[in-house]
């Protein structure tokens, strides 16, 4: 990510630290932010060999003491993020309700707050960009995660798919083995001394 991004996002998430996020607008769910990047690592997905370890953006305490995960984004606010940040918070929703240490927690929604700039007005000797937020309910999907582990474990642990010449994977999968040739070569050769 370009450096001006994860500044406004780390920007934007400390200052969300112990907020209502119903402070910042009316139309996003009501409950105050309790932890920013938090790490979470899980026990193994059922039927499989994988767990899931990484780290979420911001968890949000609702009233009735369950949680709101959310994931910050700086980008426009379509709604074709949904389905492509979908599975990302299934993980981790999965990772915090079960947790290979600490107790688990109860996620109840998940979302996208979304930040993009609409205009820009000058203050002083100040730029100052509008970011108003924006909330995109992303709907819990269990059986889709589980179903999306369970296929991505069959694709780690079963054979290798078979190469092609025109696959850039298969090409990036053999330039550390060009590059240690090509190592073994210069050590083999004459001595510069």
């Amino acid at each position: 990510m370009p450096g001006v991004f994860s500044a406004i996002n780390t920007r934007l998430q400390g200052t969300l630290i112990g907020k209502d996020l119903q402070s910042l607008a009316k139309d996003l769910p009501e409950g105050k932010v309790i932890l920013q990047e938090g790490w979470v690592e899980s026990k193994e997905v059922p039927q499989t060999e994988s767990y899931i370890k990484g780290k979420y953006d911001l968890l949000v305490q609702k009233p009735d003491g369950t949680h709101t995960l959310v994931d910050l984004k700086i980008s426009a606010p379509a709604g074709d993020k949904i389905e492509k940040y979908k599975t990302q918070l299934g993980a981790y929703k999965f990772a915090l309700e079960n947790p290979t240490h600490g107790e688990p927690i109860n996620i109840t929604q998940l979302g996208l707050l979304i930040f993009f700039p609409d205009k820009v007005s000058f203050e002083g000797n100040e730029a100052i960009l509008h970011f108003p937020p924006k909330w995109l309910e992303v709907p819990i999907d269990e059986e889709g995660f589980m179903s999306f582990a369970k296929g991505l474990n069959d694709l780690l642990c079963g054979p290798a798919p078979a190469e092609s010449n025109n696959c850039k994977w298969c090409q990036y999968r053999h330039v550390g083995e060009t590059l240690s040739h090509l190592q073994e070569e210069t050590e083999q050769g004459d001595l510069p001394f």
